[in-house]
């Protein structure tokens, strides 16, 4: 048997990590990746020799417990926490703690930062949230499946990108902003939806101790601490008690994403200042001889201090969002599609978005034309009229066939419409609950595809249509 040798192995694994790198960097890549994740979740969900393993790691509890001699400090943390709750409830704060951030930047300086850039996508979100929530409502009223009306109302960005790249030059930049900020603005009133109507019982003194040390972490910003763990900290006690006050304790991630300084350490002119006497010093300690190592000593000691104040260039928000996007779109996401696009098809039902029971209603008819049909008529018809009464602006360069179309990409629900299923029914007996989140979750699969196919699809008709017309 023929050796390879050592460098052989090195060489092929720096070429795989500088392409995955490059790969992972694709608009796509997020995208491809949760719905290999869908997939993987349901064949082990299905499979028969995989699918007990798999629903009973996912219902595996763990907690903590401190026990003292006196019994008077006795105490577990977290409390009825399995794996699958402590995903949902603790790993999707970080990810709402990134959507915060984003849409706190997005305020400040991006396209919701003015009252003309805002308004127009920010009307057409409440219109892909009423009109999905009004057909959800229609087919389930006064059944047990009512309270899930906030399944439909969500669109995932991260698909709505991947498909938006994909379609490349056909569709105009000024749409893809608009879409981009349109889901900015629906993952906000998504967020408001979930604080709203899908909390607990409301525990009073554990909230008032919540606010106190978010004032108290609102008096740090203003005494100008620049430093991010009394922040992370802060935001650490604050999830604690929305966990225990019966808010969702992931709101507790977009409130302190809110509370973090947008104020970077140096300002310009100091920045500068650092920086020029940094780059002298690394000049005088050139002292190397041909040959020899760069950089020595002293010179590495002044470039760890630039690279220190680059960073402090930067405001706090932006830096803790780039460190943890990375560790959401590639870790978290995967994760929490891994445990919660599992369902375990006993019935063929599912698919059925027409079956209506007089009872349980249909779950499944809600939410697939919720997404499939409100999503992109809401969209559309709010923003019709925003434009016709001046106060909104049609974006640039588009037309209102590729403005449906591009709608159509808004019912991509997937994300935050299987995050708020694992929240709805939970009024319900558990068998019925169960089986009303199954139906839902794969209505929110069928639902996020026919839309990504119908909107691509209607893309490329409208594009192929005013080629054709341009041409002639």
């Amino acid at each position: 048997m023929k050796l390879i040798p050592i460098y052989t192995w090195n060489k092929s694994l720096v070429t795989f990590n500088r392409r995955s790198g490059r790969l992972s960097k694709r608009p796509w890549f997020q995208g491809a990746l949760l719905m290999v994740c869908v997939a993987v979740a349901m064949l082990l969900a299905n499979l028969p020799f995989t699918r007990e393993a798999y629903h009973g790691f996912l219902h595996t509890t763990f907690t903590m417990e401190m026990h003292s001699p006196n019994g008077v400090l006795d105490f577990a943390f977290p409390r009825d926490m399995t794996v699958e709750k402590f995903i949902n409830d603790i790993l999707m704060v970080i990810f709402f703690f990134t959507v915060g951030l984003e849409i706190r930047r997005e305020v400040a300086s991006g396209e919701l930062s003015s009252l003309r850039k805002a308004m127009l996508p920010v009307i057409a979100a409440f219109g892909g949230v009423i009109f999905p929530a009004l057909i959800y409502t229609a087919v389930n009223h006064g059944t047990a499946a009512a309270s899930g009306w906030g399944i439909p109302t969500a669109t995932d960005i991260a698909f709505a990108v991947c498909i938006l790249s994909m379609l490349g030059p056909k569709v105009p930049a000024s749409l893809k902003v608009f879409l981009t900020a349109l889901a900015i603005a629906d993952d906000l009133i998504a967020i408001l939806v979930v604080a709203l109507f899908y909390g607990g019982s409301i525990q009073l003194p554990l909230l008032l101790v919540a606010l106190a040390v978010i004032a108290f972490t609102l008096l740090l910003r203003r005494l100008g601490e620049k430093s991010v763990f009394p922040y992370l900290l802060c935001a650490v006690v604050v999830w604690a008690l929305f966990y225990y006050s019966g808010i969702h304790a992931t709101m507790s991630g977009v409130v302190m994403a809110f509370l973090i300084p947008a104020k970077a350490r140096y300002n310009k002119a100091q920045y500068f200042h650092k920086r020029n006497y940094y780059i002298r010093r690394v000049d005088e300690f050139d002292t190397l001889d041909d040959g020899e190592a760069f950089p020595n000593g002293p010179q590495k000691h002044c470039l760890r201090q630039l690279h220190h104040i680059a960073q402090g260039s930067m405001d706090m928000s932006y830096r803790v969002e780039h460190a943890l996007s990375p560790w959401v779109n590639y870790l978290i996401m995967p994760v929490f599609a891994l445990a919660n696009a599992g369902v375990e098809i006993t019935d063929l039902s599912y698919f059925n978005v027409f079956l209506r029971d007089a009872a349980l209603g249909s779950v499944g008819m809600g939410v697939f034309f919720g997404l499939l049909l409100g999503k992109p008529v809401g969209i559309t018809l709010l923003s019709w009229l925003a434009i016709r009464l001046k106060v909104g602006e049609m974006p640039a360069g588009a037309n209102w066939g590729m403005f449906f179309a591009v709608a159509c990409l808004g019912g991509i629900g997937f994300t935050m419409s299987i995050f708020v299923d694992t929240l709805s029914f939970s009024d319900l007996a558990p068998e019925t609950m169960a089986h009303l989140r199954d139906a839902g979750k794969i209505a929110v699969l069928m639902g996020s595809v026919c839309s990504g196919l119908l909107g691509s699809l209607l893309v490329q008709a409208v594009h192929h249509f005013h080629s054709k017309s341009e041409r002639a």
